[in-house]
């Protein structure tokens, strides 16, 4: 990561900075926007697309930038791009369409509509940071297999929880140690929260509320600990993760666990509530050489057979700007599947479901999501929880039962659904057996 800060400032000393476009502009946006404009040399933030044209001029105000130009076609947007002015439109499909533009950063947060951007971004040969981890942990895997046929790069970013994880993870890979569980430290967990509960929260900090309420029920952490998996090729222990509730320090949870186990799966990724230091990452690893053994003793890190590796915060938008740079001018992925997924996250009713109701969307008041194993998934026809907008209930559903796919009306002409059925098929694990023999 150290080498792209010099990087950034060759292209701002040569006048060619690193041209970016994003689209959403809510709480996220807001804060990429102005770290981009305001703290990184050598990358412009170029246009801004958002469903409301007035949040993507507010992202630029609130970042110190008053010149901006409305665009309503490619034409214009690759005029004010190659003029130095700064755009803005309604219509994402413009920015990834245009010309001289090296990346886009995906804000959304929105699983349809992400997917026709991205598809539409890797049609224009960009490349993509998605802070997306609802649309990655969906349909991750062919979006990455139609990101590599095209030559670009498709990745999540630094400074959430996933990307602190990988890098972390990577970190420890590189000095010899065989990462067996990638972890994720919690404040709150409850399934059962909605946006009336988290109403007050949201409004504290500028957020929207069933944002927040993906966060407390535990979808969200369920898609950015499956996306650790698929990127590391760790499993989940049980469904909806092991979680466990402690309030000491994350080192001191290297005996909870069964190395055994952790062996036996090829590492899991995991979370827990309330330990020390949050809200950050850990990673739990081995060495097998007794003579690094002992060197790792008397660095502070004990006696093993786990050590404990963690990082004490996460930065969010203030890192995403450094995965662009990485993307563009390395080559370099914070994180993106290995191949077909190994952790999905599955529909879970919050409340008991009636036939006839139309499932609401994550953070809501309906649904949340739990980690599971793809096989699992597939044995069981389970219901991803990034599909279940709009599908209508075929049968009641109690409380806590996970959704299959045969109790629902999956809407009519989504693209998510005809990704993810390519996704199931490329990845099929016939497939798959018969490439590797």
């Amino acid at each position: 990561m150290m080498i792209v800060d010099n990087a950034l400032q060759k292209r701002a000393e040569a006048g060619n900075p690193v041209k970016v476009a994003m689209i959403g502009a809510g709480f996220m946006g807001r804060g990429i926007a102005n770290q981009i404009a305001n703290s990184v040399p050598g990358m412009e933030l170029v246009a801004i697309s958002n469903r409301s044209v007035d949040a993507a001029k507010r992202a630029y105000t609130e970042a110190g930038i008053e010149d901006i130009k409305e665009i309503f076609n490619v034409a214009e947007l690759e005029d004010a791009v190659k003029k130095g002015e700064y755009a803005v439109t309604e219509d994402a499909m413009l920015l990834c369409r245009a010309e001289g533009i090296d990346a886009i950063i995906e804000v959304t947060g929105a699983i349809e509509f992400g997917a026709h951007v991205v598809m539409e971004a890797i049609n224009h040969r960009k490349h993509i940071i998605m802070m997306n981890a609802e649309l990655d942990g969906t349909i991750g895997s062919i979006l990455k297999l139609y990101a590599d046929k095209a030559g670009v790069i498709l990745s999540a970013c630094d400074g959430d929880q996933p990307g602190v994880e990988m890098n972390l993870y990577r970190f420890v890979k590189s000095i010899g140690l065989t990462p067996l569980l990638c972890g994720n430290i919690k404040g709150l967990q409850d399934p059962y929260r909605n946006p009336t509960t988290q109403e007050a929260f949201a409004k504290r900090w500028g957020q929207k509320p069933h944002m927040v309420t993906s966060f407390a029920d535990g979808t969200k952490i369920s898609f950015e600990q499956a996306i650790v998996a698929n990127a590391t090729g760790m499993k989940v222990a049980q469904r909806g993760m092991l979680g466990y509730d402690f309030k000491g320090h994350v080192d001191e949870m290297t005996s909870m666990y069964d190395i055994e186990q952790l062996k036996e799966l090829g590492g899991i990724v995991d979370y827990v509530v309330g330990a020390k230091p949050g809200p950050g990452v850990f990673v739990f690893a081995t060495h097998d050489d007794p003579k690094q053994q002992h060197y790792l003793n008397l660095y502070k890190l004990g006696e093993g057979p786990l050590y404990s590796f963690y990082t004490p915060y996460h930065l969010c938008h203030f890192e995403v700007p450094l995965s662009v740079a990485r993307a563009v001018l390395f080559g370099d992925a914070v994180m993106s599947p290995l191949g077909g997924p190994l952790v999905d996250v599955v529909t879970t009713a919050k409340i008991d479901l009636k036939a006839g109701d139309t499932l609401d969307g994550i953070g809501f008041y309906m649904t949340y999501g739990q980690c599971e194993n793809a096989e699992v998934v597939r044995e069981q026809n389970l219901l991803p929880m990034g599909l279940a907008e709009g599908c209508r209930l075929k049968r009641d559903i109690s409380k806590d039962q996970v959704l299959t796919y045969d109790d629902v009306e999956l809407p009519q002409g989504r693209l998510c659904d005809k990704l993810r059925q390519e996704q199931n098929a490329y990845f099929a694990p016939s497939k798959t057996l018969a490439i590797a023999r």
